[in-house]
């Protein structure tokens, strides 16, 4: 089975969705599922307003077609609402060809925190954009749940998975004062990281990632360490060398480093919303409080091994499996004839 994915969010930006797409196409590998991509490379790109490093595509219809043709897809998955997204729907639906989608970017928040926009009007045109694929994809229960609520249609679940051999516990001291409460993501508005930087704790306060707020917020929070965007080995090291992992974003929908941290060893404190309440659960890995510098005191004291445990049970072949799983039902629901992937079944959620 060869499946071709529609994505705007690709390298060099470093994100979950990012993540979430390359591994997932590794881990498909192993069971013979050809994944391939359309992303931005190929076309002229812009930066966002208020988001200069976040480059979005230019791309042009016939140049769309050329390259879905070349790739000669069994099925087109698109992951993004962003132009590259937008035209290869357009190429589908011009052509009735089936597709699925996935939602992982709460839009309308992030709109609404930059631009006078209702929220509302931008869930209407996620609904229209998502409304023609035979399967949404949702990373957890609840949000699959809310996108129901919200009148989205044919929702499954796809689940997430995290890299076991690169985030692993390691004998890493990173020299800060102790405890060490870290975040990892991008430092941009919608991840509320003044909630966390404006706690009142002891030791070190370090950020990874980079983003429009990093200026501002080195300077309002001069004692926190700044480290810019880290990837592979140089980001699982200074997992390892964290005691509490912080994740204060009310707007993810999953947040894939969450998993990270977990199979790291390290416990995870966060604000009890979408996303770290589906990953953690009760599951004795994290604490969720309102009060996130409770959970952050009170996260000192859960056991390395615990989180260990819990980590060891998300791969991304499973991950991979329900992806391929969703596109195999939803093609037979369409009576199109695929040959299943064996031991690939739907996930629902």
């Amino acid at each position: 089975m060869r499946i071709l994915v529609a994505t705007d969010a690709w390298h060099p930006q470093v994100n979950g969705v990012v993540r979430t797409l390359t591994m997932m196409a590794e881990a498909a590998k192993t069971f013979g599922v050809e994944v391939s991509f359309l992303t931005p490379e190929t076309f002229r790109t812009f930066g966002l307003p208020s988001y200069r490093d976040l480059r979005v595509a230019i791309p042009r219809r016939r140049r769309i077609a050329q390259m879905i043709e070349a790739a000669k897809p069994d099925n087109i998955h698109i992951a993004t609402e962003g132009p590259i997204g937008f035209a290869a729907r357009s190429y589908c639906r011009r052509r009735s060809i089936p597709f699925t989608t996935s939602f992982h970017t709460r839009f309308p928040e992030y709109v609404s925190a930059r631009f006078p926009i209702p929220e509302a009007w931008v869930w209407a045109g996620l609904r229209w954009f998502h409304g023609a694929s035979s399967a949404v994809m949702a990373a957890t229960p609840a949000l699959a749940d809310e996108l129901r609520e919200r009148g989205f249609k044919n929702v499954v679940l796809w689940p997430r998975g995290v890299d076991g051999h690169l985030f692993r516990p390691r004998d890493a001291d990173l020299g800060y004062e102790k405890p060490v409460f870290l975040s990892v993501g991008r430092v941009a508005v919608e991840k509320n990281l003044d909630a966390f930087l404006s706690l009142d704790l002891p030791g070190t306060k370090v950020v990874v990632g980079d983003g429009p707020a990093r200026g501002e917020l080195q300077t309002k929070y001069p004692n926190a360490v700044f480290l810019g965007a880290l990837q592979g080995e140089q980001l699982a090291r200074v997992y390892s060398g964290a005691d509490v992992f912080v994740f204060p974003s009310k707007t993810d929908t999953y947040g894939l480093v969450l998993l990270e941290a977990l199979a790291s060893g390290v416990p995870v404190a966060a604000l009890p919303v979408t996303g770290p309440k589906d990953v953690i659960g009760s599951a004795p890995v994290g604490v969720l409080s309102d009060d996130l510098q409770a959970a952050c005191v009170q996260a000192l004291r859960i056991e390395r091994q615990a989180c260990l445990d819990f980590a060891a049970d998300h791969t991304w072949e499973a991950s991979a499996r329900a992806f391929v799983g969703n596109i195999t039902q939803a093609r037979a629901e369409l009576h199109l004839k695929v040959k299943p992937v064996t031991g690939s079944p739907p996930v629902v959620a």
